[in-house]
């Protein structure tokens, strides 16, 4: 499985990916995933009804359907962060590690707003709204598997199914 290159190379075939979709590919490719593989990138202007169309309509392109979601929390966590101290990160993040660990109550994920995400650096806000309109429906099981902030941003590993 190939999606392509997250950094030009003259030498190399294939399309250059996003560093999202390429360190998506990669680890599907880890994973030994050999199934059929299609990229979506959604970046961070796009608003709640598109991404939670993109979602659905993804959810409804075949009768089974996986998505690997990359998108971090704030990255304003601390002094040392990538965009430095924001005292409402750390609530915010909390906010995400809950909505993302359960499926049943999952109104944060589609709310965020824009501006305060752009505010808190969360690329996550976009991906996050797409999962969402995937899920809509769904009646899935959500569990927080990971949740840190290591050098200031805010990182989760979820699983719903």
């Amino acid at each position: 499985m190939s999606l392509g290159r997250a950094e030009p190379d003259a030498d190399a075939p294939g399309p250059c990916l996003p560093l999202s979709l390429a360190v998506g590919a990669w680890l599907l490719d880890r994973a030994g995933w050999t199934g059929p593989v299609r990229g979506l990138s959604a970046g961070s202007d796009r608003d709640r009804r598109a991404n939670h169309g993109d979602g659905a309509r993804t959810a409804g392109s075949a009768d089974r359907v996986a998505l690997l979601v990359l998108g971090d929390g704030s990255a304003r966590r601390n002094l040392k962060a990538p965009g430095y101290l924001d005292e409402r990160a750390e609530r915010v993040d909390a906010d995400l590690a809950r909505a993302l660990g359960r499926t049943d109550d999952g109104t944060f994920l589609p709310s965020l707003d824009a501006a305060l995400a752009r505010d808190l650096m969360i690329s996550g806000r976009s991906p996050w709204q797409v999962l969402d309109g995937a899920a809509d429906g769904a009646r899935l099981t959500g569990r927080l598997l990971y949740e840190a902030a290591p050098y200031g941003v805010g990182y989760f590993v979820a699983s719903w199914s």
